[in-house]
């Protein structure tokens, strides 16, 4: 990576030199290959993590034109955050902005996380019982809109959820079970 000065002023910007940018086609394949072997358990989960990639990984064009406070109550461990998305300038607070909530999220971390990782769809999620929407009903459903995922969301084992053993179980796909094979 090099450093150079800034051109707008304060601080510098960094940019891969050749050898970084050949040294991202190996990094990008280990993520691939992670994603498709990742064994999360919930004591994986931590949800600082959770709504840091969610907020890092919004997509402008994909937020609401008008302020939308979307909190997000975890149930365990007890944690309470609100992303205010704003096309220009989202933002991420620890503590109640203050604008009134538009959308409640209730639900369990690990869920919230195999979504964000790809494993699962928000709609079968909340069909689990393990995540609640509450809201008007436009912005309920414009949450599935700008949800972000995972930039190897794509590559991810689908799960199901086992309500007899009350964990989440890999789903069998053609793709996965022809990689398993040649492993062996």
């Amino acid at each position: 990576m090099e450093t150079r000065a800034n051109p707008g002023g304060r601080g510098s910007t960094y940019y891969l030199t050749p050898s970084g940018t050949q040294l991202a086609a190996v990094v990008r394949a280990l993520g691939v290959w992670g994603q498709q072997w990742l064994e999360l358990r919930r004591e994986h989960c931590d949800p600082d993590v959770l709504m840091w990639a969610l907020f890092t990984h919004l997509a402008a064009e994909s937020l609401p034109a008008r302020r939308q406070v979307v909190r997000f109550e975890f149930r365990e461990p007890r944690r309470t955050y609100w992303l205010v998305l704003r096309r220009l300038d989202p933002d991420l607070c620890y503590n109640d902005p203050g604008f009134g909530d538009d959308v409640v999220v209730r639900g369990d971390l690990e869920t919230l996380v195999r979504v964000y990782l790809g494993q699962l769809e928000l709609k079968a999620a909340r069909a689990t019982g393990l995540v609640e929407v509450e809201g008007p009903r436009d912005a309920v459903s414009s949450l599935s809109k700008w949800f972000p995922r995972s930039g190897f969301a794509a590559h991810a084992r689908p799960v199901k959820y086992d309500r007899g053993g009350q964990r989440f179980v890999p789903v069998a796909t053609a793709e996965h079970e022809l990689a398993l094979s040649k492993a062996r």
